[in-house]
């Protein structure tokens, strides 16, 4: 099989990543930790690609950040040995834009698409043929000199990856033969995860640190290999090098991650929501004011995870606080006034 190459033109939009990124990623299917429903439904339409010679049908990701995404768009190519390209949602601002991937595409090859519902509607609209039929309509000239060229393209697989799937239409939607939720890791698999990750990067780890950062990582693999980068760096700077329970506690401690894996910015959150609007509800957009930060870094960072750790609610008047969620800010939930007390 050819090993699938990186377009240069894809490679300017391609978010980021360092080395170790690149290194702890996944590099085939059969690497892939959890998520085993969506791995066992897309292994099933990879080999039925490879038996009907035929390219794989659209595929739509979504769930909230840190969970895959990006990682099943790159190791799909690889699996079936073609080629890929990416781009971002955001950066694809007009038509224009999109027209070089598209005509670099070689057959069955993949495009991936990260952010998709951050493209335009005039965007939206010119890659519906691309993606039923293979070709696309390119406008020449303006006014009555205008002309329209047909542009035949090669048979391609189209990746999107979203955190909001609620902003994509629902045509753009329903072109996607494969629709993928990837949901939060267990703590299990994240243990797995970081035991693999600590071999790749040569540092010797005890199995009970490896969970209690696994604990720490609020569900995500990107997180724990992110906490198991800055413990492995306080290890070598504070201790011997060895990551034991004492050592991840420690360094996890000291970056303001509690037991439960809630940074400065999640706490902030919920001591925000208890201070100015008493415990809610209250709107998002009021809280991320009053936060100064992104509505979007609440709602696709923040909240996934305090939602589905049961520490807030969201009702149809806004985000409330739970009584757990008083509790692990050391507060009462509200009696009578609405006013939390101390222990």
């Amino acid at each position: 099989m050819r090993e699938p190459i990186l377009q240069p033109a894809a490679a300017a939009e391609a978010p980021p990543e360092d080395d170790d990124d690149r290194d702890l990623r996944p590099q085939r299917m059969h690497d892939i930790v959890g998520q085993r429903d969506v791995f066992e439904r897309i292994e099933i339409a990879l080999d039925a690609s490879r038996k009907r010679r035929e390219p794989l049908g659209h595929i739509l990701f979504d769930g909230p950040p840190g969970l895959g995404k990006t990682t099943f768009a790159t190791v799909i190519p690889r699996d079936l040995g073609v080629t890929l390209q990416m781009a971002s949602g955001a950066a694809l601002s007009a038509p224009k834009d999109l027209i070089p991937y598209l005509t670099n595409a070689e057959e069955g090859s993949v495009l991936f698409i990260d952010e998709i519902h951050r493209m335009p509607k005039a965007v939206e609209e010119f890659l519906y043929p691309a993606m039923e039929d293979f070709r696309i309509d390119i406008a020449l000239g303006e006014g009555v000199n205008a002309r329209t060229i047909n542009m035949s393209l090669k048979p391609f697989t189209l990746i999107g990856a979203t955190t909001r799937t609620g902003l994509l239409s629902a045509p753009l939607r329903d072109r996607f033969q494969m629709r993928e939720h990837l949901d939060f890791y267990s703590v299990d698999e994240l243990t797995e995860i970081v035991v693999r990750s600590a071999a790749k990067l040569r540092v010797e780890i005890a199995a009970d640190a490896a969970a209690e950062i696994a604990i720490r990582s609020r569900g995500t693999p990107r997180l724990a290999n992110n906490r198991l980068r800055w413990v492995r760096d306080y290890a070598t700077s504070r201790a011997d090098g060895r990551i034991t329970r004492h050592v991840a506690d420690a360094a996890l401690d000291m970056q303001g991650i509690d037991p439960r894996g809630l940074d400065g910015q999640d706490r902030k959150y919920m001591e925000t929501i208890v201070r100015v609007f008493l415990g809610g509800p209250v709107g998002v957009e009021a809280v991320a004011h009053t936060m100064n930060t992104a509505i979007d870094t609440l709602v696709d960072e923040v909240e996934p995870f305090l939602l589905r750790a049961g520490l807030v609610v969201r009702t149809p008047r806004g985000r409330r606080l739970t009584p757990e969620g008083y509790m692990h800010l050391g507060l009462k939930p509200p009696e009578g006034d609405g006013h939390p007390r101390l222990f």
